[in-house]
């Protein structure tokens, strides 16, 4: 398989210190001609960077992650706004919002999910969200912002999906899809069109089936396309084909 994009990856993440070079050095030997490294904070933001100026199929996200908000200081927005006019950044994330852990209060995530959308307009950035468990607020703000961008391991309903499609933005889907009663991202892998549809590992999480439990990279791609293949009734290679494409439009405004 080639022509394989990793929307959403993490290689800063400490599970690939001891052999990252080697794992990044790879990746493309193995069809990965395009990965998005993004961002939790002002640190792996820089090392995204660092990256994508090391390997030039990778690509930076830099931007703060909900889990991170309570953290984060008007220097670290300001820090941020520097760091989003690289050359090798292609969006503003991760951002967004998570309910689930509330790991920082809830009108904190909101205050610099806001902040950040109203960057991403200025600088006319695509966006890179995370939303667990926080649909209605994760809408509203988009609505009121109409960023361009993607909904990243998107857990939403098929309504849900409708609605970010309205906005023309794009829905991610990842190893998730491959998991036992899967039944709602399944449902939205059926129901997005082709155009808007991107694939991501969340490396080093979400690895899907049969290597659940175990590291993610890119390499396991490939699994998760081939069950939107086969959701979608369409060949895996074409889906990689058509999602690589998209990826390419939404961070780089190119067509293929």
């Amino acid at each position: 398989m080639h022509n394989i994009f990793d929307s959403h990856a993490h290689y800063d993440d400490e599970s690939f210190d001891g052999d990252r070079n080697e794992v990044l050095a790879a990746l493309p030997e193995e069809g990965i001609c395009g990965v998005v490294n993004c961002g939790v904070d002002i640190a792996t933001s820089k090392r995204s960077l660092q990256f994508a100026e090391q390997y030039d199929y990778i690509y930076a996200a830099c931007g703060f992650h909900p889990h991170e908000s309570a953290q984060i200081t008007d220097s670290d927005c300001a820090d941020l706004y520097e760091l989003l006019w690289h050359k090798r950044c292609v969006a503003v994330g991760e951002i967004g919002l998570d309910y689930h852990y509330d790991f920082s209060p809830r009108e904190v995530q909101l205050r610099l999910f806001e902040t950040q959308l109203k960057i991403a307009k200025e600088l006319d950035k695509c966006v890179i969200v995370h939303d667990r468990e926080a649909h209605e607020d994760t809408l509203r703000l988009l609505k009121q912002y109409r960023p361009k961008g993607v909904l990243h391991c998107y857990s939403g309903s098929v309504e849900m999906a409708r609605e970010i499609l309205k906005l023309d933005m794009y829905i991610g889907l990842g190893g998730a899809v491959t998991f036992k009663n899967a039944k709602k991202p399944l449902a939205v892998a059926a129901f997005v069109p082709e155009d808007r549809l991107l694939v991501e590992t969340d490396a080093p999480y979400m690895t899907p089936v049969p290597f659940r439990g175990q590291r993610c990279d890119s390499r396991h791609i490939r699994y998760t396309a081939q069950k939107l293949a086969e959701v979608r009734g369409v060949e895996t290679q074409a889906l990689l084909d058509i999602t690589h494409s998209n990826a390419r439009r939404l961070f780089f405004g190119q067509e293929l």
